[in-house]
């Protein structure tokens, strides 16, 4: 069974461009980090955070050149812990019976392509979660399908991460939607009308174009957050400073989930839970309370939301690798490397045979982790 996957490469990719796929937005938008290195479920992956950098107010003239402000370099981890896997088993008789109709080759094919479907579907949920469940602010109206008479929540979303000090305007901002939310964007008269769009690539195609600098996309997997059953919470601090992104609560009764997108009395900031409820306090998304609160503002949990969203590139981070295999190999007889045209993501394809039996093996190790709650905003629908 040597080099059977080269023999059949043509047809995994034929098959995936005919096989139907839901759209992907999330995967495209953030930092891949793919490396061909194998690695074990549970391995560690590093990043790097700057801080804030010191900022003299004198430069006192002297012979002596002044030393230089230490810096700390922040190392951030995430740890490799999730698996996507699809294996596909044929026998000699499957093989022969299929090939008396529309034969092994088209179905093997499709095979694939609806495994690199459902993986780039579990990866894509994965990095949407993440994404919207570290956001720092939201716009719009829960329950709300936003975009209905105009696009003003785009340039709202993007206040938000030019508030927090995001660059706006580098060619890196993505706006991830659902297909109700692209719906109500390709219905606006002002941006179907070629003369005011710039563009009839809307109106002949359908295609979403730029807007207030964000590459707009659709995902078949933008998250439904159900809310938590937080009420009657309070804020228990006397001293909340703008900054603060712990959040200490007393009374009060049920959950407030990461997710949840939550009010204080006498402010209208909308800032997005990045931690949960948990002893008494939870976190908020960087870089946290636009203003002081007072000891005892009430803490509203806002209702439940479909979480389209707007991020930098750098927010989040995805991370695949193949997974590690034993000294020497294991018992497949053929790997191969393919890439997926839709998501662009890469998998390895593996043959292993057996008794009278062969399996095709499709797995990842994959985690995505935002960094930065800063660049992630969220329009809420």
């Amino acid at each position: 069974m040597a080099n059977v996957l080269t023999d059949l490469a043509a047809d995994i990719y034929k098959a995936a461009d005919i096989v139907g796929r839901e759209a992907v937005g999330f995967i495209p938008s953030v930092t891949i980090n793919a490396g061909s290195e194998e690695a074990a479920q549970g391995d560690t992956v590093r990043s790097h955070a700057t801080r804030a950098a010191t900022v003299n107010t004198s430069a006192t003239p002297s012979m002596t050149i002044p030393e230089g402000d230490d810096q700390t370099i922040d190392n951030k981890t995430m740890t490799l812990d999730k698996i996507a896997s699809v294996r596909i088993p044929w026998t000699g008789e499957d093989i022969k019976h299929v090939n008396n109709g529309a034969g092994f080759e088209t179905i093997y094919g499709d095979q694939i392509a609806q495994a690199m479907r459902g993986i780039v579907n579990t990866i894509e949920a994965h990095v949407a979660a993440e994404a919207y469940q570290n956001a720092s602010r939201a716009v719009g109206t829960a329950g709300t399908t936003p975009f209905a008479a105009n696009f003003d929540l785009i340039a709202e979303a993007r206040q938000i991460l030019f508030d927090n000090g995001m660059p706006v305007t580098d060619g890196r901002i993505s706006m991830i939607l659902n297909s109700a939310a692209g719906t109500n964007l390709r219905n606006l008269a002002q941006l179907q009308k070629a003369n005011e769009a710039g563009s009839d690539a809307m109106l002949r195609q359908g295609t979403l174009l730029d807007l207030q600098g964000a590459m707009l996309k659709e995902s078949g997997q933008v998250q439904v957050h159900t809310k938590g059953t937080g009420t009657g919470y309070l804020l228990n601090d006397a001293s909340s400073a703008i900054g603060d992104t712990t959040i200490a609560t007393d009374t009060g009764t049920g959950t407030i989930l990461a997710g949840d997108v939550v009010t204080f009395a006498g402010t209208s900031d909308k800032y997005v839970v990045n931690t949960a409820l948990s002893g008494g306090s939870f976190v908020i998304g960087g870089p946290g309370l636009r203003a002081a609160e007072a000891d005892n503002d009430a803490i509203t949990v806002g209702d439940s939301y479909t979480a389209n969203v707007m991020l930098h590139q750098n927010a989040v981070e995805l991370a695949m690798r193949p997974l590690a295999k034993p000294l020497g190999g294991d018992a497949a007889v053929d790997v191969m490397t393919v890439q997926d045209p839709h998501s662009g993501l890469v998998f390895q394809l593996s043959v292993y045979k057996g008794y009278n039996k062969a399996m095709i093996d499709v797995t990842t190790l994959y985690k995505a982790k935002a960094w930065n709650s800063d660049a992630i905003a969220l329009v809420l629908g």
